[in-house]
Parts: structure tokens; sequence; C-alpha cells
């Protein structure tokens, strides 16, 4: 059993990395076709447009990681069906458990390597790719403004913006909020509040303070008020990438930050360190699929088995995006958004098994 063992797990990597091989340069044939304008506009060498396109590879290739290792194991397993290599190690006396258990020894290997490269490679790569997106090939106006900020700036002060400008650097409808315990102590709202560079102060547009002391209430109102505060406008700035940028400790510290801060993103960085788990799942629940869908002759041979697969892997997808969307636009659990997908899958995959033991 060690020879066959060793024979399905060869022949495992080696699909994979084909897989890998045929996808990835196709897809960055197609993102330069549409990118070589820009890439022209800036004058790009070719040392720069090669490294964007080794972090293209990470980028990309990691999240497609269980498609590629599904496809792989659905093309050598329909080979090896075919050939009826599988009916004769079935003939053998070797149970279907068995002959599952070097292809699910495999996928745990690769899992591992998708755990390590999520959590400490891929975040480093994904930094590089969006850095160079946002200066050479993203819209000018694409992060210059943005909506309805709340964030917990100290332990007792609380501020909201309705929208920020970045290019101006100027925020609308300004209030902040200082709390002693559950009181509150102070309030100051303006129009505006504008960061005065040469001065090295802020702005503010119609301000207008009320300041709360025992059983009084003193009101302060300017048609403009220059002053200092202990936040910085960069504070205003929702990146909703940085998440995926940030290796698994650093992330942690920051989903606690974001949590304190009420961040309205959080829901989003959350799913994004649940992804780094539920990938390296991904991939060992799709090979047992793949086995099992694949492992018995058809009529339509190689070719059915992989359209059934590609079929597979687009419904996979699908549910992935649709439940993450769902998390970044409505109020899913981002938890449930994470996870549902590999959740729905690993019953098909279960139900699939139970009859093929039959």
């Amino acid at each position: 059993m060690k020879i066959l063992d060793k024979y399905i797990s060869k022949q495992f990597v080696k699909s994979f990395l084909f897989m890998f091989l045929l996808f990835i340069p196709i897809g960055i044939l197609v993102d330069i076709s549409e990118k070589i304008d820009k890439f022209k506009e800036h004058d790009l060498s070719f040392y720069e447009v090669f490294n964007y396109y080794l972090d293209f590879i990470w980028y990309y290739g990691y999240f497609l990681f269980p498609i590629f290792v599904f496809l792989a194991v659905i093309w050598f397993t329909s080979k090896l069906s075919s050939n009826s290599e599988v009916v004769a190690i079935l003939s053998s006396g070797v149970s279907f458990k068995r002959y599952l258990q070097p292809f699910v020894t495999t996928s745990i290997v690769i899992a591992m390597v998708s755990v390590f490269s999520g959590m400490f490679i891929v975040p480093q790569k994904n930094k590089n790719f969006t850095i160079f997106q946002n200066k050479y090939l993203s819209k000018k106006n694409r992060t210059n403004s943005l909506q309805s900020v709340y964030k917990q700036i100290s332990e007792n002060e609380y501020l909201y913006v309705s929208s920020y400008n970045k290019t101006r650097n100027q925020a609308y409808n300004f209030s902040i909020e200082k709390f002693n315990g559950n009181k509150l102590q102070q309030k100051i709202f303006a129009r505006n509040i504008r960061w005065i560079e040469k001065d090295s102060l802020f702005r503010l547009t119609d301000y207008f303070k009320r300041t709360f002391k025992n059983q009084s209430e003193e009101i302060v109102s300017k048609r403009i008020f220059d002053t200092l505060m202990n936040f910085n406008m960069s504070d205003l700035e929702i990146v909703n990438f940085q998440a995926k940028t940030l290796n698994f400790f650093e992330l942690n510290r920051f989903i606690n930050s974001e949590r304190k801060s009420g961040s309205p993103l959080l829901s989003s960085h959350i799913l994004e360190k649940n992804k780094r788990i539920t990938i390296p799942v991904s991939v060992i629940i799709l090979t047992v699929l793949a086995v099992v869908v694949s492992s018995f002759k058809k009529r339509g041979g190689i070719g059915l088995n992989l359209a059934l697969g590609i079929t597979l892997a687009f419904i996979f997808v699908f549910f992935d995006k649709f439940f993450s969307v769902l998390v970044t636009e409505s109020n899913l659990n981002p938890y449930v958004g994470a996870w549902i997908p590999n959740l729905i899958f690993a019953l098909v995959t279960a139900y699939i098994v139970k009859l093929s033991l039959k």
C-alpha cells in the first residue's frame, strides 16, 4: 500500500502544480492585455512590472488554491478511472475509505502550506500588490471621498464625521464627545473640520461646544475656530484592504483595535481572519469531493468529469463570494459568512461519500 500511497500523492502534487501553472499564466496574460496602457502611461520598468506579477501570483493564486486542488484531483483521478486503475485497486480488497487515505493526507499537507502562506507570506504580497494597484492602476478619485466614520479615539472620547475628503484634508458634520464614566462631559459640533498644514492646526467652521458641569451647561459658538486635537486626519481614513496586508498576529491586534474604535469595517476584518482558516479547510473538503465524483467510470469519460468539476468549482466560488458580500454589505455574522460555503460542501461531500461506501 505504501507504493500506492506514494503513487497517488505524487500524481496529486504533479497535477496540482500543472493546474497552477496552466491557469495563472493565462490570468497574467489577460491582466497584461488590460493594463498594458497603464504600464506605458507611467513608464514602468520591466523590473517593476515583473515584481507586480510575482505579487499577482500570490494574491490570486492563494485564494484559488482550493479550486486548483479540486480540478487537479478531478483530472488525475479521472485518468485513473478511465484506465480502470481505480476498479483494480478496489477489486484487490482495498476499501474505498483506505483508497481515500493518500488523497486526504496529501490535501492536509497542501492545506498546511496554505495556512502558513495565508498567515505570513501572502499578507506582505497583498500589501505590495495593493500599493502598486493604488499608485499606478486605480482611478485617482477612488479613495478621495470616504463616507460616515465613527471611531473611539481615546478611552473616553468618540469622534464622528458624515464624510471625509482625503484630497482636501476636510471632513463634514464633525462631532466629538467626551465622557466621564457614563456621563457626557463635553460635546463639540462643527459643519466641517479641516487640517491646515502650514499652521499645524485644525480649523472648524460653525463651531459649537457644549460643556456639562454638575447641573449647569456652558455653550460656546464661533463662526471659525482654530484649535489642536488629539487625533490625525489620517485616523478618518477607512482602509478596507489593511487587514489583508497584516500577518496573523498583527491582524489579531488590529481587530482588537478596530473593535474598540467601533470601526464599520470590523465584520470585514473578522471575515478576512476566518478566510485564512477556511481556505485550507476547503482544500481538504474539495479533495474528498473530487475523488468521489471522479473515481468511477462515466460514459462521458474525463471530459464529463472535468465539466462536472468546473461546474462545482464555480458553484463553490459563487457561494464564497455571495456570503462574503452579505457580510460586507449587510449584517450577516462574519463567522457564518466565512464558514457556511465549507459547511454546505462538507454536507454534500459527506452524503456522496456515504452513498459510495454502501
